[in-house]
């Protein structure tokens, strides 16, 4: 994404946002048993999301590409990526990247 401070983690490349597809909030676990869920349960999993103001975990497609998924930190109220992840590894601390941005 052109104005992360990393390159997209998969490609190393830094390529233009419309390269890429919105695929929602990141790190959302799933149950281990679905059909253990109650529709209470089973609609906060599927409908239920944070609308963050500020820095948002995010999921993302690199669909105009290698067609991988990655994760990125963007600030909902600039708009800015601060940062790009692979899928699967942790979050990275939101105090480390949101420094000097106040």
């Amino acid at each position: 994404l052109s104005d992360a401070s990393d390159p997209l983690p998969l490609c190393n490349e830094t390529l233009p946002e419309a390269e890429f597809t919105y695929a929602g909030q990141a790190h959302i676990v799933r149950a281990e048993d679905p059909s253990s869920q109650s529709d209470d349960q089973w609609e906060e999993f599927l409908f239920i999301r944070a609308n963050v103001k500020g820095p948002h975990y995010e999921r993302w497609r690199h669909f105009h590409g290698c067609g991988r998924y990655f994760n990125a930190v963007r600030d909902t109220v600039s708009d800015k990526f601060l940062t790009t992840y692979e899928a699967g590894a942790p979050r990275p601390d939101l105090a480390s990247l949101t420094e000097g941005l106040k």
